[in-house]
This record gives structure tokens, C-alpha cells and sequence, in this order.
């Protein structure tokens, strides 16, 4: 195996990630100057931070289309577009109506690279390493948000007119990602199931596996010919109904271990517990270096452990720390600093088992021929949940408390200890195709 091909094409597409969690988290910075700038109401103040993620939910929604018509290699092409745009519009705009438009065409960005990166890496990997080379994806992810953070303090020293520079600066990483994708090759499964391409899809899989490329090949074409027929690329089909129950639950799972609410309203959550302004922001800078450090740990150890231990591992430290949340909201003994370290735990067993496996796991259960549309429902859902989280938080907590609302959160941890003991399968080590025939029903 050309160990050097596969991990720089991998790198490349995981700079998707990295623009995925920059442009999700740099609004953060620039939210309260903007609502000055156009004095906007608080429904508009909410609509303006909202629109992105609306956008994402849609690009995710939509995303196997260009994927499967167009091709993995050129839909990276219009997502790094849409990013590069996205902060150069919202960086000069004088129109509020505009900025909503670049914003929601970032989260479209951001919507579409959450499907089609995680597809590209995992079928230019070879089984052993697939799950550490889809990994970066979401390392990424977490490292753009830690270097969002950055910027924004940096940036913020130069005075009011920062915010623009703010946003405006994605735009080099984004450069960056356009320019590196020209160097890539199309995904060869894409290319035989797709366009029939067998002699280009034959020369990138000598690339990736020299030893087993012929071996490769054949399975590939014979996972086609077992899903040749028209009705078995529909994805609600008895045939991929596994898959598909797997893939929703996966990401549902996910959200409603409060991740979203606890990233987005961490210094909400310090201050119930008694904090003060100062101690809740250095406790949130505290969550975001351990969520990173964590992930690191993740996405190195997957192959080695495999999938299903990890999560069996996370669930249990999700379960604990989020009851000791919940219980100290109950109790009202907020000790010192408490609240902030259950919090941190609960990233650490996330990072590395949910915040690791997800874009893994659901990039390599789906068969060849529906695995585009396969990610797509596993992102969609996965944005659609955090979409519903984050809004209805702020609700639950002013209405119900803190203590039962990370109640709600422990027991839906422990439904899910239930459904990977029960119902998680192990993929580590397999190719994409046996995978894929593993959940083939005749």
C-alpha cells in the first residue's frame, strides 16, 4: 500500500473538517458586534446565528446527489467553494439580507462536506486503517473549532471592525482546500459503480494496494452486480433496512447525549451551577482542549480496539458523568468547581467514542451502490437532532432545571449501552464490501 498517497489524499479531504468546525464556531466571536453593527432584534439576532445551521441540515439533506450524479472529487470542489464564498461575502457585505445568504450558503458547505468527506476517506482506505483515516475527518472538525477560538481572540484586539476579519480569514484555509483538491483522485468505487470506469478506478486502487488491487476490483464490480437491479438503489428497501435502523439511532443517539447543548450553552450551564462570567469562560476553553485531546486519543486507538469497544466504553463514562451532573442540580451543593468537571469527563468518554466513531461508522455500514445516500441520512438526522437539542435547551433548563434535564440525558446513555451491547456490529478490520454483503438480504 502506498501508505503516503492514501493519508495525504485523506489529509486533504479532512480539511473539509477543519472549515466544517471553523465556520461553525468563528460566528461565536463576531455574534454580539454583528447584532450591533445592523440593530438587529433578538428574533433577528437569532435568526442570523441559526441561518447557518439551517443551511447545514439542507446541504446534509441533499448531499448524495451531487456525490453520486457529479462525483465525490467535484462536490468537494462546490463545498470548498461554498465555504471560500461564504467568508468573503459575510466578511464585506453591507446588507444584512446578504450576510444571511453567505451564512446560509457556509452551512450548506458544511451540511455537504459532513456526507460526501467521510464517503471519499473511507473508500480510499484499506480496511486496517480506514477507521483512523476517517477519524481525521472529525480531529478536524475539533481542531477548527479550537482554532476559530484563536483567531477571535486574536483578531479581536484590533478594535469594533474586527468581526469582519474574523469571518474573512476562513477564507485562506478555504484557498488552501480548493487548491488541494485538484490533487486528489476520484474514489475508484465511484468511478466502476458509477461510470463504468474500471481502467482509472483499477490504476488509484494499484495506488492504494498494490498486493490486493486485482482482488479489490473484483469485489467491487461484484457488489455492483449484486445491486444491479434499479429497485435496490433505493435506500428505504427491506434490503438495507439494518443499515438504515443503524444509522438513524447512531445519530440520534449522539445529540441526545446533550452533546450540542453542552458545546453551545457550556457558559450558560457554569453559571446555573453558580459560576461567575470569568470561571465559565476559562471552564469552556478547559471543554474545548479536552474535547481535542480526546478525539487525538480516539481516532489513534479505533483500529486497534475497534468501534463497538469504544462506544461501549463511552456509553458507561456518559451514564456516570451526566447522573452526577444531574445529581448535583438536585442536590444544590455546588462545590467548587464541580459542575465543570463532570462536564469534563462527559467530553472526554464523548470525544473518543461518539465524537470518534460516528462519521466512521456510518460511512462504512452502507453498501457500495447506496452509500452516499446512506451518510446522507445519518448526517441529516445527526443535524436535524442537534438543530432541536440546541433549540429547545435554553427551555428545558429555565422550565425543568438542570437536574432533570441531564437526567434526560443519562437515560438516553444508558438506552444506548443497550443498543451497542444488543445491536451494534463490529466493522473494524473489514472491507467496505464485506461489510456492505454482511447486511445484504436476498
Amino acid at each position: 500500500m502506498n501508505k503516503n498517497s492514501v493519508m495525504a489524499w485523506s489529509m486533504v479531504v479532512a480539511l473539509g473538517g477543519f472549515l466544517f468546525g471553523f465556520d461553525t464556531a468563528v460566528i461565536s466571536g463576531a455574534e454580539k458586534a454583528i447584532q450591533q453593527y445592523w440593530h438587529l432584534s433578538v428574533f433577528e439576532h437569532g435568526i442570523t446565528i441559526s441561518i447557518a445551521l439551517i443551511g447545514t441540515v439542507f446541504g446534509s439533506l441533499f448531499g448524495s446527489r451531487p456525490s453520486d450524479q457529479f462525483g465525490r472529487k467535484k462536490t468537494l470542489y462546490f463545498v470548498a467553494v461554498a465555504y471560500l464564498l461564504a467568508s468573503l461575502g459575510t466578511a464585506l457585505t453591507h446588507s444584512w439580507i446578504f450576510f444571511l445568504l453567505f451564512r446560509f450558503l457556509g452551512g450548506l458547505g458544511v451540511g455537504a462536506s459532513s456526507v460526501t468527506a467521510p464517503i471519499y476517506i473511507s473508500e480510499v482506505s484499506p480496511a486496517e486503517k480506514r477507521g483512523r483515516l476517517v477519524g481525521l475527518f472529525q480531529f478536524n472538525v475539533v481542531l477548527g473549532i479550537l482554532v476559530s477560538y484563536l483567531s477571535n481572540y486574536l483578531i479581536s484586539q484590533l478594535g469594533d471592525a474586527s468581526w469582519r476579519l474574523m469571518l474573512g480569514v476562513q477564507a485562506l484555509p478555504s484557498l488552501v482546500f480548493l487548491s488541494l483538491i485538484y490533487f486528489i483522485p476520484e474514489s475508484p468505487r465511484w468511478l466502476i459503480l458509477k461510470r463504468g470506469d474500471t481502467e482509472t478506478a483499477y490504476s488509484i486502487l494499484k495506488i492504494i494496494d498494490p498486493v490486493n488491487a486485482d482482488q479489490e476490483l473484483i469485489a467491487i464490480k461484484n457488489s455492483g452486480s449484486l445491486n444491479a437491479d434499479k429497485s435496490d438503489s433505493t435506500l428505504f428497501s427491506m434490503r438495507y433496512k439494518t443499515p438504515v435502523l443503524l444509522a438513524i439511532v447512531f445519530a440520534v443517539f449522539n445529540q441526545v447525549s446533550g452533546i450540542n447543548a453542552i458545546i453551545y450553552y457550556a457558559p450558560r450551564i457554569f453559571e446555573m451551577a453558580g459560576l461567575g462570567a470569568h470561571s465559565s469562560l476559562l471552564s469552556t476553553v478547559g471543554i474545548g482542549a479536552i474535547n481535542f485531546i480526546f478525539t487525538l486519543l480516539g481516532i489513534n486507538i479505533i483500529d486497534k480496539v475497534g468501534r463497538r469497544i469504544l462506544m461501549l466504553v463511552g456509553s458507561v463514562g456518559l451514564i456516570v458523568s451526566l447522573l452526577l451532573v444531574s445529581f448535583t442540580f438536585y442536590s444544590g451543593s455546588f462545590s467548587g468547581f464541580s459542575i465543570p468537571v463532570y462536564m469534563m469527563i462527559f467530553i472526554a468518554f464523548f470525544a473518543f467514542s461518539q465524537g470518534a466513531v460516528i462519521w466512521v461508522f456510518i460511512s462504512e455500514i452502507f453498501p457500495n451502490q447506496v452509500r452516499a445516500k446512506g451518510q446522507t441520512l445519518g448526517s441529516s438526522t445527526h443535524w436535524i437532532m442537534a438543530s432541536l437539542i440546541a433549540f429547545f435547551f435554553p427551555y428545558l433548563a429555565e422550565k425543568v432545571g438542570g437536574g432533570a434535564t441531564f437526567c434526560f440525558f443519562g437515560v438516553m446513555m444508558i438506552l444506548q449501552l443497550f443498543f451497542v451491547l444488543r445491536f451494534m456490529p463490529e466493522t473494524k478490520g473489514k472491507s467496505l464490501e464485506q461489510i456492505g454483503s454482511t447486511f445484504n438480504i436476498h
